[in-house]
């Protein structure tokens, strides 16, 4: 069976992402910092999983070195990895504030988390990407990557950082398949820690909906590089 490692999959499209994975019979490593939430959703992907899929829930938090080679060291258990998804995230300040007020202490956590963190990760599981045959990274970045939103500048700042080592990874790993992969509107808890006084949070769509397109990059496999997930839909 596959392995994938997803990071920040305790809820939101971390954590329906594995859902989809497990019910089509992949091996998960499982990754979030709160133990709790972290083993429900194991326990969700278990449900939905085939006969001999395994799950494995690993919490901690991915800014640490030690919990990073954890997580690696359970795919490898599970026999390889064929797909790492660096979907952990951090605001900088929640709510979101204006430039001005972003302490550089908030910055420096939202590089950490976004882009520090998942380039650990990847040097840890370049090994075992290259030796599958299919490897892939999923990065999931944000529109605020690439449009000024005013009070997300650091994590639209960061999440920039990431498509750009997307990018240049692409080019440095050739056989393996680089996603930057801009979810779009979502209702999650990472939205409302943002903007929580936003009357039109309910409206938004839910994870679930925006998991088929990135089943889709795994179907169909296309070139590396940035894809916002409705553009993904809109072309079934």
């Amino acid at each position: 069976m596959p392995v994938a490692i997803i990071t920040g999959a305790s809820k939101g499209l971390g954590r329906a992402l594995g859902a989809a994975l497990a019910g089509r019979g992949w091996d998960l490593v499982l990754d979030a910092r709160t133990a709790a939430a972290l083993d429900d959703s194991a326990a969700s992907a278990r449900d939905l999983a085939g006969r001999g899929t395994r799950v494995e829930a690993v919490a901690g938090d991915v800014t640490d070195a030690g919990h990073r080679a954890d997580l690696l060291a359970a795919a490898h258990q599970l026999g390889g990895l064929d797909l790492l998804v660096n979907n952990a995230s951090a605001l900088g300040a929640e709510p979101l504030v204006r430039l001005e007020e972003l302490t550089l202490d908030g910055l420096r956590q939202a590089l950490e988390t976004n882009v520090v963190a998942a380039l650990g990760l990847i040097q840890e599981a370049l090994p075992l990407l290259r030796a599958s045959g299919a490897g892939a990274v999923v990065d999931v970045s944000s529109d605020a990557a690439v449009e000024a939103y005013e009070t997300w500048g650091g994590y639209g700042a960061s999440k920039a950082a990431l498509d750009h080592l997307s990018a240049v990874l692409a080019v440095e790993e050739p056989g393996i398949r680089v996603w930057a992969v801009d979810p779009g509107d979502m209702r999650t808890d990472l939205y409302e820690a943002a903007v929580p006084d936003d009357e039109d949070a309910s409206g938004r769509p839910s994870p679930e909906t925006v998991v088929p397109s990135f089943l889709r990059l795994l179907d169909e496999r296309p070139p590396s590089g940035r894809y916002a997930a409705p553009s993904l839909l809109d072309a079934r």
